[in-house]
């Protein structure tokens, strides 16, 4: 197996779905050429979680913020806490926060909590991490309002058409790319990244989900990167070492690494 260079952009290994075997998880993430990895932060739980990785391996980095799907519980004093968590120098990037139009969640509290949020972004100066799930429109309405590109974008786990690639990059936005990008039905998705310019691309695995071909429907883990990075590189017709160091590079810079 050829030596990689690749950056996970967005996981959840502190997920508890990795309790038992975490550190065979990071092992064989370096073993398939993931030399640094992001991993998201959504409660306090996750986050202390987050700091026990720290002491695991210098190569991983935090984010951590409100994920719409919990936006009701978001007041004033989770938005201090939040600012606070950003003393520890290993946090990079607030996220994920954003619009999920699939959850029970009323849409003006997504809006506000992600707003606030935004806010606090600026505030801080650091990148944020984008869940954007059946809510396109409003997603772009919020981010364009922002002036996200101020301060820095991911659009994690990008699944959009070439469109609304094209409004997000102008925006000055990073396009993140999960195992989705491999999935049969995901035509659109591969036509976006096709006209995504390289040095705009990012990949992830948002492990524990979102496993790429061929194991769709399995656990997955940031070790799989590799495998999105294989496909995606085959796309472009790249060589594969040469698209992972951009990514890979990509990533330092979004991250300001």
């Amino acid at each position: 197996m050829s030596e990689l260079t690749i950056f996970d952009s967005h996981t959840h290994i502190n997920d508890p779905a990795f309790t038992t075997d975490l550190p065979d998880v990071i092992k064989r993430a370096h073993a398939w050429g993931v030399k640094k990895m992001l991993v998201l932060a959504g409660d306090e739980a996750s986050f202390g979680r987050l700091q026990q990785l720290w002491q695991l391996d210098n190569n991983i980095y935090g984010a951590a913020g409100c994920h719409p799907e919990d936006a009701v519980r978001f007041n004033t004093t989770e938005l201090d806490e939040l600012a606070q968590k950003f003393k520890f120098p290993q946090m990079k990037a607030l996220g994920e926060i954003g619009l999920d139009y699939h959850c029970s969640v009323e849409p003006k509290i997504q809006q506000e909590v992600f707003q606030q949020q935004l806010e606090l972004a600026r505030e801080l100066n650091v990148p944020v991490s984008i869940h954007n799930r059946d809510a396109f429109e409003d997603t772009y309405r919020i981010l364009k309002a922002a002036h996200v590109g101020d301060f820095g974008a991911i659009m994690h786990s990008f699944n959009g058409d070439t469109s609304w690639s094209k409004k997000f990059l102008d925006l000055g936005m990073n396009l993140s790319f999960s195992g989705v990008v491999t999935f049969k039905n995901a035509v659109e998705v591969r036509e976006a990244f096709l006209a995504t310019p390289l040095d705009r691309i990012l990949v992830e695995t948002d492990a524990p989900y979102l496993a790429p071909v061929p194991y769709r429907g399995q656990q997955n883990e940031p070790g799989f990167t590799r495998l999105t990075v294989e496909y995606l590189a085959d796309l472009r017709q790249l060589p594969v070492e040469k698209f992972a160091k951009q990514t890979y590079q990509n990533t330092l810079k979004i991250l300001r690494i």
